[in-house]
Parts: structure tokens; sequence; C-alpha cells
């Protein structure tokens, strides 16, 4: 038996009932409430059914002679994993329909049936399917990102390999056979040639630092974050010992109060190692050197710095300065092929935090960043 209204239908409905007056009663008001509602008395034509048509809700009475509704639920179910079931049962058989909910039913409906507790149990079937579907699509786009993002680490991999071998060798070639022409042939060549091929020795040396860095930026997408409380106040005073112990002894540092932050300690450091050796580089020339680094503590996020007096640069290239490989002043002034920065903007982007920077031309620059208080 078919019920249903000319307008389209809230949902399809599959009603199997031995009992038949009732399950005519159901499609027919059901059907007349909006639903497209198709009735069985037979189990068996039921899963027939549903083999041939897709419903939305399955209404089963729980109590019948060819099959019992919890058996053609799990059939069903089988059939259409997005179908949702409803048993129907007398006041005697309750406990029965909960030991049905526990095996795959949304929920049951007494009989004799109140219009008004079917429309609401059938609405709420039909949210929750709803809710079950969507969660489906969710996850499967999950799996398709994560396999998606699987695929494209896979290439960057294949990438980076590529730039390791691929890209060293020739260089290798360039600035070895250089050098050996240098050192073997070296009295006969003009001095200008001598000159000249320095110049390829070096930019082969800078061009296999630049690969380097490249390298580091590219591998910090794969670095799964370990997420933990930092000491940074610790973890400052070992980099600054660190740097100063190589060249910096005449630079003056000041660490302020810092509080602990949450974050990866290898990826924080290596953020610090590179901010304190740039204050380090560029204050290298100034009459009395000096590197600030402090902290603006927040509730759930501090807002650290590290601040110098060097020789600055104009804010209006400000914007530009976290790219990979821009530089705002030459080789010649002050060493460097502009991936620090980037890495260090990359580090705190994947703490969720902010970095940005405030300077003038021989004033000194600060660069402040956010990462997410221990608290």
């Amino acid at each position: 038996m078919t019920s249903s209204n000319i307008t389209s239908p809230i949902a399809r409905l599959l009603i199997v009932d031995d009992e038949e007056p009732q399950m005519k009663a159901l499609c027919e008001t059901l059907g007349n409430h909006g639903y497209e509602t198709i009735g069985f008395t037979s189990a068996k034509a039921g899963l027939a059914a549903m083999r041939e048509s897709k419903f939305d809700l399955l209404l089963s009475d729980l109590t019948m002679p060819e099959m019992d509704g919890i058996t053609l639920m799990r059939a069903a179910l089988e059939i259409d994993a997005d179908l949702v079931a409803i048993i129907m049962t007398g006041q005697g058989t309750i406990e029965t329909a909960v030991e049905a909910m526990k095996t795959g039913a949304l929920d049951y409906i007494l009989k004799p049936f109140k219009l008004s507790a079917v429309i609401l149990v059938l609405s709420r079937a039909l949210a929750i399917r709803q809710l079950r579907i969507e969660n489906a699509d969710l996850q499967r786009r999950i799996r398709q990102n994560a396999e998606e993002v699987q695929k494209a680490n896979q290439e960057l991999e294949s990438f980076t390999h590529s730039v390791s071998h691929d890209l060293r060798a020739p260089l290798r070639a360039i600035g070895g056979f250089s050098n050996i022409l240098l050192k073997d042939f070296g009295a006969e060549i003009p001095e200008e040639a001598q000159r000249l091929l320095k110049v390829v020795i070096s930019s082969a040396g800078q061009m296999a630092q630049m690969i380097d860095g490249l390298l580091k930026f590219c591998r910090l997408n794969r670095h799964s974050l370990a997420m933990q409380p930092v000491n940074l106040a610790s973890l400052a005073k070992q980099v600054v010992q660190e740097l100063q112990g190589k060249n910096a002894q005449r630079i003056r540092v000041k660490i302020g109060d810092l509080p602990d932050c949450v974050g990866d300690p290898v990826l924080l450091k290596q953020a610090f190692v590179n901010l304190v050796s740039n204050a380090f580089k560029f204050t290298s020339r100034a009459e009395n050197p000096l590197v600030e680094i402090g902290c603006h503590p927040g509730t759930t996020e501090h807002t650290y710095f590290v601040r110098d007096n060097g020789v600055g640069f104009d804010m209006a290239y400000a914007q530009k300065l976290f790219g990979v490989f821009v530089r705002l002043h030459s080789e010649e002034e002050f060493e460097g092929h502009g991936v620090g920065l980037s890495i260090v903007q990359r580090i705190i982007q994947r703490h969720n935090g902010r970095i940005w920077t405030e300077a003038e031309v021989n004033k000194g620059a600060t660069f402040l960043f956010t990462l997410p208080a221990a608290n």
C-alpha cells in the first residue's frame, strides 16, 4: 500500500506490520501528514522492496510470525546502513523493544498509537539520520583530505630528495673543479680570471647554503608538533650562551621575565636561534651592541620579543621581510640568505601564533610573536 502527498514528501517510510488494518491506518495517517509511505504485512516483502528502492525510515512491528522486528531491522541495515529503524510494540514488550534499541533501533513506539507521539519520534529520527549522513560525509572528506595531504607530503619528499641530490651534485662539481683549477693552475691564470673563479666558488657555496635553508623550510611542515609546557627562560639562556660562545662575546644581552608557554621545544629553540643570531648579526657594528629578550604576558597567550639596537630597516619593507630568500641588506654588508625569518614565521604560525616587527633605520629592530600561555 502506498500513500503520499502531491508536494515533495518529508521522507519515505517503509511500514511493516502483520496486522493489516493497523498497517493501512499508519500509511494513510502519515501520508496525510506529508510522508510517503509504503506498507507490507510481510517482512520478506518489505526487504524485497528495500532492495528495489531507497527508504529513509523503517517502522517495524516487534512481534510478527514470519520474522520478528529485530531480525528484520538487522537485515534492513545490511541493505542500507543509512536507514533509521523504529520498533512498534505493545506495553507488555517494552523491555524487548529496549533490547532492540541496543542492537540498532533508534527508538520505539507504543501501541495503541498516539499520532502526536508518532510524529515526534519520526521527526527526531529524521534529524538524527541527517546528522549521521552529514557525519559520514565529513569522515569521508577527512579521509580524502588526509590522503591528499599524504600525497602532497610524498611529492614534497620527492622534491626535497631531488633538491638534496640532483641540485647539490652540479654545485659540488662547480665548486670543486673551480677550486682545483685555482689551486693547480693558478700561476698560469691571469689575475682577473682568478678573481672570477673565486666569485664562482663563493657563489656555489652560497647556493649550497640557500638549498640547505630551503630544505629546512620545507621540512617544517612535516615535523609533527610535540606540544608541551616549555620553559622559555631556560631555552633563551641556552640559545644565548651557544651563540655568544661563537663570536658575539662583545654583545650585551638582557633577558627579562619569560613566562612558560605551550609549544614544541625543538621548533621554538630553532625560532629563538634564528631571531637571536639575526639580532647579533645586525648589532655587530653598533658601538654599544645590546640585545633584549622579553615578554608582555597575557591571559591565554604571551607576546615575546627580541629587540636589538642595530642597523634596523625601513618599515615600508616590513611585509616582505618574512618571504623566503628576501634580504633588506646586501651580502657585502651582512651575510645571510634570507631564509631564517621565513622559518621563524612558519614555526610561530604552526603554534597558532602571530609574528610582526617594529623597526627604524639605524635605531634597531624588534621582532614580536605570540605563543599560547602554559596556564
